[in-house]
C-alpha cells in the first residue's frame, strides 16, 4: 500500500503538467476563435481550384510567417504548395492543410440549394476549414513548444490540389517528407472519429481523340469523328466493369464533345478516374482501359493521346498514432449545435436521403477500422512516413461530401466548430509527441510491419511535372 500511494505522489504532478498544458492550448485557440473562423470564412468566399490557389495559399503563408514559422514557398515545383516551419531538432511533426475548391460547387451558407455564382467553384468538401483548423493546430503546438523549452519541429504543409491534382504525390517524390517522424491530419466530415483506415488507390488520364472536321450533312463520310471515338472507348470500358473485381470504380466525364452538331467533331476529350484497393490490380485494370482507348481509335480512324493526371498511394493505416489522436479527440469533444444551427440542421437534414441523428455531432465515435471507398493523396505519405487522421463533424449528419449542403454548413457556424473540434485535437496530438518522443517507437514500429521489409515507393503518376493546368 505504502509503495503504492509513492507511485501515485510520483506521477501526479506529471498528470497535472499534462492536464494543464493542454487546457491552456485549448483555451487558446479558443481565444482566437473569431481569427480563424474569418481565415476560413475568406477561403470559403473566394474559392480556388488546384493549383490555382494562388490567394488561398498566400492568405495562410501571411498568418504563419506572423506566427514567427520559416516559408518555403513554391515547392515541388508547385507555385501555391509550401513549407512553413518552426523549432529545430527532433522529432519533426508535419501537419497537412489543403485549400482548394471543386468546379461548379457554388452555394450560398443556407439550407436550400442556391448557387452564390452560377457555375464558379465551392468548398464542397470543406477544405477551406481543413486549412485553417490544420494552421490554428501548428500556430497552438508552435505556441506551446516556444513556452515549454521543449526540442522539436513543428512542420506544416500547404497541399494543393488534393481533387484530382495529387498535390502530395509531387511534395513527397520531392523528398519533403523524408526527415519526419510523424504528420496528422484530418478531414472534415459529418461526425467525430478517429479510425485507422485505407482506402482506394487511383490513377487518372485525360483521352485526346483527334479526327477530321467536315459538313455533317453535305460530306459526312469526308469526316472522322473524334467524339466516336470518346464514345467507342466509353462503350467499351463500360462493359469493362462486368470483368472486374469488386474494389474497382471507374469514373469519367466528358470534357469536350464538339462545338456545333453539324460539324464533325475534329477533337474531344474525355476525362478518366479509375481506383482500386490492390495497386497492382489498379495497373491491371488501367493497362485494359489503355487498349480500349487504343481500339476506340483504330476502330473510328482517329488519333488518341492521353495525358496522365494523377495517381495515388491507397492509405497504409497506423492504429498507434490513430489511438493518440482519439485519445485527444475524447478530451476535446464534439460539437453542441446552439438554437439557430439546430433550425438550420434540420433543414438541411430533410434535404438528404440518409438521416443521421442531429446530436451525433456531439459524440465521439467508437475507434474502429474502417475500408474507405474515397481516395486521397494522403496515400503517398502514409506510405513514407507514419500518419493518422480524424474527421470532424463541420457538416450536418448525414452531409455526404461533393453536396451543396456540404458547402453551405462549411460557410456557417456548425463547420467552424467542427474546425476548432480538429484545431484542438491535433494541436494537442502533436504536443503529446513532442512531449514524449517515446511515442513515436510503437508508431513506427507499426509502419515498418505494415509496409513491409521491400516496400520501394514509385509514385503512381510516374516522372511526370505536376499538371498545374488540370483545372484550366
Amino acid at each position: 500500500m505504502r509503495s503504492f500511494v509513492l507511485f501515485l505522489v510520483t506521477i501526479a504532478p506529471i498528470i497535472s503538467y499534462c492536464q494543464s498544458h493542454k487546457e491552456l492550448v485549448i483555451k487558446e485557440i479558443d481565444a482566437n476563435y473569431e481569427r480563424y473562423v474569418n481565415i476560413a470564412h475568406e477561403l470559403w468566399e473566394n474559392p480556388e481550384l488546384g493549383y490555382l490557389e494562388f490567394r488561398s495559399s498566400a492568405l495562410l503563408i501571411s498568418e504563419l510567417q506572423k506566427e514567427g514559422f520559416e516559408i518555403e514557398s513554391g515547392v515541388a515545383g508547385i507555385p501555391t504548395a509550401f513549407v512553413a516551419s518552426y523549432g529545430s531538432g527532433d522529432p519533426v511533426i508535419g501537419v497537412l492543410g489543403e485549400y482548394d475548391a471543386l468546379p461548379g460547387m457554388s452555394q450560398e451558407a443556407i439550407p436550400e440549394f442556391k448557387a452564390r455564382v452560377d457555375g464558379a467553384p465551392g468548398q464542397a468538401c470543406g477544405h477551406h476549414l481543413f486549412g485553417t483548423g490544420s494552421m490554428a493546430a501548428a500556430i497552438a503546438a508552435k505556441n506551446w513548444l516556444q513556452s515549454s523549452g521543449r526540442q522539436g519541429t513543428i512542420r506544416f504543409y500547404g497541399t494543393p490540389a488534393e481533387e484530382g491534382g495529387s498535390g502530395k504525390v509531387y511534395m513527397v517524390r520531392a523528398g519533403l517528407f523524408d526527415d519526419v517522424d510523424a504528420v496528422v491530419s484530418w478531414h472534415p466530415g459529418d461526425a467525430n472519429t478517429s479510425n485507422p483506415s485505407t482506402n482506394l488507390a487511383t490513377i487518372s488520364a485525360k483521352f485526346t481523340f483527334t479526327g477530321h472536321s467536315s459538313h455533317a450533312a453535305v460530306s459526312p463520310e469526308r469526316g472522322r469523328s473524334a467524339l466516336d471515338g470518346v464514345e467507342a472507348m466509353n462503350v467499351m470500358v463500360n462493359l469493362l466493369r462486368e470483368h472486374t473485381t469488386e474494389p474497382t470504380r471507374i469514373h469519367y466525364s466528358i470534357t469536350k464533345g464538339g462545338d456545333a452538331p453539324n460539324i464533325v467533331p475534329a477533337e474531344a476529350q474525355v476525362y478518366y478516374v479509375v481506383r482500386h484497393s490492390n495497386r497492382e490490380e489498379l495497373k491491371s485494370v488501367w493497362r485494359r482501359i489503355l487498349k480500349a482507348a487504343e481500339g476506340a481509335a483504330m476502330g473510328t480512324e482517329t488519333s488518341m493521346s492521353y495525358e496522365i493526371i494523377g495517381g495515388t498511394y491507397d492509405r497504409l493505416p497506423n492504429s498507434e498514432l490513430a489511438q493518440i489522436m482519439h485519445d485527444n479527440l475524447t478530451i476535446v469533444g464534439g460539437v453542441s449545435y446552439n438554437d439557430q444551427e439546430m433550425e438550420f440542421a434540420k433543414a438541411i437534414q430533410n434535404s438528404l436521403n440518409v438521416k443521421k441523428p442531429l446530436e451525433s455531432a456531439g459524440k465521439i465515435q467508437p475507434m474502429v477500422f474502417t475500408y474507405g471507398k474515397a481516395s486521397a493523396d494522403t496515400g503517398d505519405v502514409s506510405w513514407n512516413v507514419p500518419l493518422a487522421a480524424i474527421r470532424a463533424a463541420t457538416w450536418v449528419p448525414g452531409t455526404p461530401p461533393h453536396s451543396w449542403q456540404a458547402v453551405a454548413a462549411g460557410g456557417m457556424s456548425i463547420g467552424h466548430k467542427g474546425m476548432i473540434v480538429s484545431a484542438k485535437t491535433l494541436a494537442l496530438s502533436v504536443i503529446d509527441l513532442i512531449d514524449d518522443p517515446t511515442l513515436l517507437n510503437p508508431i513506427k514500429a507499426e509502419f515498418k510491419e505494415r509496409r513491409g521489409p521491400d516496400f520501394e515507393y514509385e509514385a503512381l503518376l510516374g516522372n511526370r511535372k505536376p499538371a498545374l493546368d488540370y483545372r484550366k
